[in-house]
């Protein structure tokens, strides 16, 4: 039988950006933050004691009989504090974690949060409501690069773009911490302003519901604005813990809601965005449709007269790749580089990329002069990147030519196979165009250890690449496995032709720019065997045959044998000076 909350996951895949999530206090609880009203009793204790008076068991009656009013966290704010500087330092007791918090994980996101900010920053999540005043659910945005509109008073309402044009919404309801304006009484939550009124009565229309922490017993308004709105184009998702309180049972049944019973916050978000990511990968392009990419390229590659349609074919893939690597998910600015954002960011790039790096190692190995061209325009298209504006994180920028590295080495892996290092040499040789210092070939650009300008420690936040000597010559030898397999499925001589590429990548390197004495090493650093044995079939080559070499015809690091011989002694100097380096 299916549940709801596979129905729930299966709705929000399907109409993205068309749920919006009710989240209540219980969110906010679990990660320990009190409630407005928790804070106003805590406050009334605090002046009893002060008073040196006792005000339990009921401080709430203490208050009434003593000031002859009842209890209000924004007039007691005021009393107590007389300026905004004053108020706000209080209330970050409250609210912000202290180094104590921090070690607990408390007055932190939860994996509630996280996994709310993680669908909202696919684009499954466009609208947040929260009766809580933390910014819990915005650090959770923010940390997945998604900065959120905040609505939290009429005025800001009055000036909001429409709900539709934002990325992401999150409107709190009885306001924010740092405004002492919060609505806490009941009077202040029986009512609320025309504007939110407004608007609450189009979300409650024109999107479907997630319902969690909320148990409607206090908020009137609230309440209010579900039972006018008329709408059930989309559905209602109640969560609910133990036993449901009575208003909540009646707006279930006035909204037709799903009601479904749950251990807790984290474990309901955490499963829906599993369930949705599961969805989202198993709709990626299907291994079927990549089959069907290689075999058009083999029928094409097979006679001449099918040329133009090869063109097209790797032009159109090409395309995909750009098009899918070119949205908010891929972003120079955010969100901040760390082991999971960095990770996430190259496995995207690897999955969008993955109809082309099974055409590109059988494109390589069966390549033709008359196929430079469109290899070479791809590789150039790939790798062509403008800046981007303002602040970003380098690493983010840099990993933008991540694409050109992957068909660079899927194309040159088939081609050192094949033995035809002819067609390497012309695709080492593309001129990309910058914009700010003097034109670069790729073979200046999209060697692995060149990414995020040789950042090594940058790299190292890939997951699994913790303390390797050449992280991203790892990762790529890895990802590059299974669609090399077609040509090559013995992996002792998968690893030996990547070695071998990557020795003539740091050769051709060497030949563009000698003086800098230096070559992008890779994994062949540590591969003794593996690098003893082409740099011997090179020398070797280059011995016997002098000028006639296949390694002088294809020019990829000089023109003489004798040039070549100082390229290669230019690479074991590079070699020892890593070692020596560790």
């Amino acid at each position: 039988m299916i549940n709801s909350t596979e129905s729930l996951a299966f709705s929000m895949h399907a109409n993205p950006g068309i749920y919006a999530v009710l989240a209540g206090s219980g969110l906010s609880r679990a990660a320990k933050i009190p409630t407005g009203w928790e804070i106003t009793l805590d406050l009334v204790r605090k002046l009893a004691a002060v008073r040196h008076e006792t005000c339990e068991p009921d401080p709430e009656q203490w208050y009434r009989s003593t000031f002859d009013k009842e209890a209000d966290y924004s007039d007691l704010l005021d009393k107590l504090c007389r300026t905004s500087a004053e108020r706000q330092q209080l209330l970050r007791g409250y609210i912000e974690p202290s180094a104590d918090d921090r070690e607990e994980g408390a007055k932190q996101p939860t994996a509630a949060h996280r996994a709310i900010a993680a669908l909202a920053a696919k684009g499954f999540i466009r609208v947040i409501l929260t009766t809580n005043f933390d910014r819990l659910i915005e650090t959770a945005l923010d940390d997945t690069g998604v900065t959120p509109t905040v609505l939290t008073t009429p005025d800001q309402l009055q000036g909001a773009l429409p709900l539709i044009h934002t990325r992401c919404c999150v409107v709190k309801l009885h306001g924010d911490y740092l405004d002492t304006r919060i609505r806490n009484t009941q009077a202040e939550l029986d009512s609320y302003s025309v504007e939110f009124d407004h608007l609450l009565a189009r979300v409650f229309d024109e999107f479907g519901l997630v319902v969690c922490g909320w148990s409607a017993a206090w908020d009137g308004a609230l309440r209010q604005a579900l039972y006018r709105a008329p709408s059930r184009r989309f559905s209602t998702y109640w969560t609910v813990r133990g036993e449901i309180e009575d208003e909540a049972r009646r707006l279930i049944e006035h909204r037709s809601a799903e009601a479904i019973t749950i251990e807790d916050a984290d474990e309901f978000f955490g499963t829906v965005q599993q369930h949705v990511e599961s969805l989202r990968e198993f709709t990626r392009p299907h291994p079927l449709s990549t089959e069907a990419a290689v075999a058009s390229l083999k029928r094409y590659l097979s006679e001449s007269r099918h040329r133009i349609r090869l063109s097209d074919l790797v032009d159109g893939v090409v395309e995909q790749v750009i098009s899918a690597t070119s949205g908010e998910g891929f972003a120079a600015d955010r969100p901040v580089p760390n082991g999971t954002t960095v990770t996430t960011r190259v496995r995207r790039y690897d999955a969008a990329a993955a109809t082309l790096l099974a055409l590109a190692p059988v494109g390589g190995f069966w390549a033709e002069d008359d196929h430079i061209l469109f290899w070479q325009r791809a590789l150039s298209r790939l790798g062509a990147m403008r800046a981007s504006a303002g602040q970003v994180f380098t690493i983010w920028e840099a990993l933008k030519r991540y694409p050109a590295t992957l068909l660079l080495c899927a194309l040159g892996i088939g081609a050192v196979e094949a033995n035809r290092l002819e067609f390497l040499g012309r695709l080492l040789k593309v001129t990309l165009p910058d914009e700010h210092r003097e034109d670069k070939t790729a073979v200046q650009l999209f060697p692995p250890s060149l990414l995020a300008d040789g950042n090594v420690q940058e790299m190292r936040l890939l997951k699994g690449m913790e303390g390797h000597r050449v992280p991203m010559s790892d990762w790529l030898h890895d990802a590059l496995r299974t669609p090399v397999a077609r040509i090559i499925p013995d992996d002792g001589r998968y690893t030996f032709v990547f070695d071998k590429l990557e020795i003539l990548l740091a050769l051709g390197y060497l030949h563009v720019e000698p003086e800098r004495e230096w070559a992008p090493v890779g994994a062949f650093c540590y591969r003794d065997e593996n690098r003893n044995r082409i740099l011997q079939e090179i020398e070797g080559s280059l011995s016997r045959t002098r000028d006639n070499s296949e390694f002088v015809r294809c020019g990829i690091f000089g023109e003489t044998a004798d040039m070549c011989n100082r390229r290669l002694a230019a690479l074991q100097t590079t070699i020892r000076q890593s070692r020596m380096r560790g």
